[in-house]
């Protein structure tokens, strides 16, 4: 307990001893967790995002007027047999006819269809994995049975509706987003870890006379790097706190506002996200700021 307080002591005098460089230090420290902590933020919300698109994906395929029943049900029953796939249902011409109508405010359309009911029939198909749209859709294509059944025989892969060009930009925006992230996030940690060896550095340049007289008196290398990893993890510590309270604050002030901006959209995070944000945030400024301090001391201080 006593050697703690002693590195505690000796990482103070350090952090006033280079006031300046300590500060840049835990400034580096503070804006590259921010960034990392507002990306994270930002992260979660795009997927919570992507998600409730992603679970909206789903295949709608047409059949043809005079389908025969039984063969809608064979097709039915091989499409559940299909990996990824949750549901499938029918909708009958009446029932597409009634959610048209339910969807559109302007009754005189209705009115001018004259009796008639142009919509077709549809096997209607829900995925537990949406990234599987294109493989389910092309086994249905490839069907023989949905072939002869289909809106448009001469060519099944026009009664297949599930927006491929949507999905395919939406799933490659997605993975985009996620390596962009990644490689932002090693860049911001490899900055901080420069100037936290940088810090320490200096420090031990400072304190070289000190570390001599304690090498001569027989201080153990542990006794002598001590207030040196303390420091790193003091600088650490405070740049994380301070990244996780400005979080805290645009979380309450920024967050809403937006919201109201923009209430097509979701920006609504657990506060059980939150709390595991901002402890990864100090555990990692905490694992640089030691990473950094050690790595400078095995470059520089020679015990």
């Amino acid at each position: 307990m006593s050697s703690l307080a002693y590195f505690f002591k000796e990482s103070l005098q350090g952090f006033t001893r280079n006031l300046s460089t300590a500060l840049g230090s835990i400034i580096t420290i503070f804006l590259s967790l921010l960034i990392i902590g507002i990306f994270l933020v930002v992260g979660v919300m795009v997927e919570n995002l992507v998600t409730n698109i992603e679970n909206e994906v789903s295949i709608t395929a047409y059949v043809a007027d005079d389908a025969d029943q039984a063969e809608i049900d064979r097709v039915m029953g091989t499409v559940r047999s299909m990996e990824n796939v949750s549901n499938v249902s029918f909708t009958t011409k009446e029932q597409a006819l009634e959610k048209f109508s339910n969807s559109i405010s302007n009754a005189e359309i209705i009115e001018q269809l004259d009796g008639q009911n142009p919509l077709p029939a549809s096997i209607d198909i829900e995925l537990s994995d949406p990234q599987s749209v294109d493989s389910v859709a092309h086994q249905l294509e490839s069907n023989a049975t949905y072939q002869k059944i289909c809106e448009d025989p001469s060519n099944p892969a026009d009664s297949i509706k599930y927006g491929q060009a949507t999905v395919e930009r939406l799933f490659a925006v997605t993975n985009y987003v996620r390596y962009i992230g990644i490689a932002l996030i090693v860049l911001l940690i490899f900055i901080a870890l420069v100037f936290i060896n940088n810090t320490i550095r200096l420090a031990i340049l400072a304190r070289r006379k000190e570390i001599a007289i304690m090498r001569l008196v027989g201080a153990s290398n542990g006794f002598i790097r001590g207030p040196f990893l303390m420091e790193g993890a003091l600088h650490a510590i405070i740049g994380s706190v301070l990244a996780v309270i400005v979080i805290q604050l645009l979380r309450v002030s920024a967050i809403p506002r937006l919201q109201e901006s923009l209430q097509f959209l979701s920006f609504d995070i657990a506060g059980s996200t939150y709390v595991m944000i901002y402890a990864a945030l100090v555990l990692a400024g905490l694992i640089m700021g030691l990473i950094g301090s050690a790595f400078a001391m095995r470059r520089y201080l020679k015990v």
